[in-house]
């Protein structure tokens, strides 16, 4: 009887610990507040618990409207954490910041709005690439290592990714990147893996608006 009895208090407990865990998300929508903030990586994201405005240390008005953009330029960001310790973390490290409840990711060096956020999320970034004018030359008695002729420079181009919200991955936005993604979700995978490659480019993002529809995203209640 008293192991019947503690089975039942057992079963009760996980039964009200299931109960808290679910009450403590909430399905995403555009509604939903992300916290402002700095986030040091993904997980803080997916917890919604960014280092907040007021526990940086920095001479930069917390009221103006560039002020994460002010403070992602600097090579580190001061802190204090939970307890008072003062802390720092490279910009260029952090995952992202919030602004306006609006996420913002770091990729290649620069902060951009992620567009669509969902189980599969999109968004556009500049990449930067190096340009040595000609094709290069080794010279074997030297060094294994090529020789371009003419000046280096830079160039940018905009960029689609996506941003798998479960694992934190960042893929290209293109037909492989759209079939990773849909993998979790085998009859809509199989779908779009039956049509031809014109069709899946040009349905790519119809796809993950239909993999966001039928695998809603859920987030940490900002409430609970």
């Amino acid at each position: 009887m008293r192991l019947i009895f503690c089975k039942i208090i057992v079963l009760l407990g996980i039964s009200i610990y299931a109960q808290n865990a679910s009450d403590s998300l909430i399905l995403y929508t555009t509604e939903y507040k992300f916290t402002d903030g700095i986030y040091p990586d993904f997980e803080s994201v997916k917890r919604n618990n960014p280092i907040p405005k007021g526990r940086i240390i920095t001479d930069y008005d917390f009221d103006d409207n560039n002020f994460f953009e002010n403070i992602t330029t600097q090579s580190k960001i001061y802190y204090f954490d939970n307890l008072g310790n003062r802390l720092e973390i490279k910009s260029k490290n952090i995952w992202g910041y919030s602004k306006n409840s609006t996420l913002f990711i770091n990729v290649d060096d620069g902060f951009y709005r992620i567009t669509l956020v969902g189980s599969i999320c999109h968004f556009i970034a500049y990449q930067t690439y190096d340009n040595y004018g000609s094709s290069p030359y080794y010279n074997p008695y030297y060094s294994n290592y090529p020789y371009y002729s003419g000046n280096p420079s830079t160039s940018t181009e905009l960029k689609q990714y996506l941003l798998d919200f479960n694992t934190g991955r960042i893929l290209p936005y293109d037909v492989e990147g759209v079939e990773v993604l849909l993998i979790p979700d085998p009859e809509l995978h199989d779908e779009f893996m039956q049509l031809s490659s014109r069709k899946k480019k040009q349905l790519k993002f119809v796809y993950i608006r239909k993999f966001n529809e039928r695998n809603p995203l859920y987030l940490i209640n900002n409430k609970f």
